[in-house]
């Protein structure tokens, strides 16, 4: 009989255990149900609602339960349903009936709400530092970079000289706001539900304060049957993790397009490129192509967790089983996303000499052409026709602005002179951006500063907070 089967006359269905037991991936809280349980156990002999001697038992039944599972030394059974029932199972097979004692005053309900906690808190700080490395990859390259020049795109057509550094910050300032996310939902995270029973709290004189502090969680939850109902801190992590997701989809595209013959940008790393089973010339970047797909199943798990909660009532229901699964994949899936990403951005190589070449030759100077003309007194509006015409004179020619000769120039305006040629130049276009957050090297200088100051206080957080969870 299962050990809540005392109100049952038969057991149940094998195919009803099959379907329904979360034990083939919730054995993945084993730790985390540990911990939480030696915090319970605690708390009851310090309330005196068990004995000090059956509470020390009790905690040093569990850790050597902990100790077989890590060693892959208990058999952890379908029968039993979830990992909350093997580990008591295991505990009274290990210490005999007084391990039955360890569940007086919770219910299944707190207990997984508190191990997915325990278990969120953990992953969000592991990321964050997955997310520093990446920061710190690209401001290496930006740093490397602060004279490279490339074509700036909008609409996929070039648009305006950039600085290749000012293109590798716009990422590393796209993953801080991810950075930043997970920070603040940490909030949300980081309050403590057990004591919330099934329900509506228990009759038993629990000291729920006292398991925070030993968990070294912030507060507790303040309503019993939103605690256990409560999975809004899941769909906040699947959403920030699904920007991550984007955010470095988007950069994988950017590598596959610049690593083709078309762009010529950069060469990624032979490490973290594959080859062509058939056509022996290819180097493909597939790690940036499975990053850029994988978007799609933490996109997925985001809508599968607002799917399964949209319908439900207060409090706790079965379906909330469906919690664990996409969560623990979004968790690999991104940890492994970005330990790649670190590497793969740190060695990859830049093609100077062919950003500058690309540059040198389209029309990504024309509006400094129009600006040039509205220095010397022109209106905007007609400058902006001026240079038109000088583009479409320029193409028909088979020519760039660069190329053309100064009476070539002048047919446009007479406002143009000489020093034309020198405001057109592409080290002179991007110097031109000289404005807070723009393109020019000071400026990029500054970015670079600011995320590097920024990154010293992601790994203090961090730091600070892997020390409250180990301790």
């Amino acid at each position: 009989m299962k050990l809540w089967g005392g109100r049952f006359t038969k057991p149940t269905n094998e195919l009803v255990d099959a379907y329904t037991s979360s034990i083939g991936f919730d054995q993945k809280l084993a730790k985390y149900d540990i911990q939480g349980s030696l915090a319970h156990v605690a708390m009851l002999g310090q309330c005196g609602i068990i004995s000090q001697d059956d509470a020390g038992v009790i905690a040093d039944g569990l850790k050597q339960v902990l100790n077989k599972i890590q060693a892959g030394e208990a058999t952890l059974s379908e029968a039993d349903e979830d990992i909350h029932m093997n580990v008591e199972r295991l505990l009274i097979e290990h210490i005999g009936p007084v391990g039955g004692k360890l569940h007086t005053g919770r219910s299944r309900n707190d207990q997984v709400a508190l191990d997915m906690r325990l278990y969120l808190r953990e992953a969000i700080v592991d990321i964050i530092g997955l997310l520093g490395a990446v920061q710190t990859a690209l401001t290496k390259q930006a740093k490397q970079h602060l004279d490279t020049i490339l074509p700036g795109y909008t609409h996929l057509q070039r648009a305006q000289p950039v600085l290749f550094g000012h293109h590798m910050m716009a990422y590393a300032y796209m993953l801080q706001r991810d950075v930043e996310r997970l920070q603040d939902s940490w909030k949300r995270v980081n309050k403590m539900p057990l004591g919330a029973g099934a329900l509506a709290g228990t009759t038993f004189p629990i000291d729920r304060q006292f398991v925070a502090k030993q968990l070294h969680f912030d507060d507790i939850t303040e309503n019993s049957l939103d605690s256990v109902s409560d999975r809004d801190f899941v769909v906040e992590f699947l959403s920030a993790a699904s920007l991550i997701s984007m955010h470095l989809s988007r950069l994988s595209e950017e590598l596959v397009q610049w690593s083709s013959a078309e762009f010529n940008f950069i060469e990624l790393d032979d490490a973290f490129s594959t080859g062509s089973s058939m056509m022996p010339q290819k180097k493909n970047p597939d790690v940036a192509e499975l990053v850029r797909g994988k978007s799609g199943r933490v996109f997925g798990h985001l809508m599968g967790m607002l799917t399964t909660l949209k319908g439900l009532p207060l409090a706790y229901n079965k379906d909330m089983q469906e919690d664990k699964e996409g969560m623990f994949d979004t968790v690999e899936t991104l940890k492994g996303a970005l330990g790649l990403f670190a590497p793969m951005i740190e060695t990859m190589h830049v093609k100077q000499d062919n950003m500058y070449q690309a540059v040198r030759n389209d029309f990504s100077n024309a509006t400094d052409l129009a600006d040039y003309l509205v220095e010397k007194g022109m209106a905007f509006r007609e400058s902006h026709a001026v240079v038109g015409h000088a583009v479409l004179y320029s193409i028909e020619q088979g020519k760039y602005l660069l190329d053309l000769k100064l009476e070539e120039l002048q047919q446009f305006s007479d406002l143009i002179e000489e020093d034309i040629y020198q405001a057109l130049a592409p080290e002179t276009v991007v110097a031109a951006r000289n404005i807070p957050g723009g393109t020019a090297k000071e400026r990029v200088q500054e970015q670079v500063d600011n995320i590097e100051a920024l990154l010293a206080a992601n790994k203090n957080w961090t730091e600070e907070q892997a020390a409250k969870l180990e301790g």
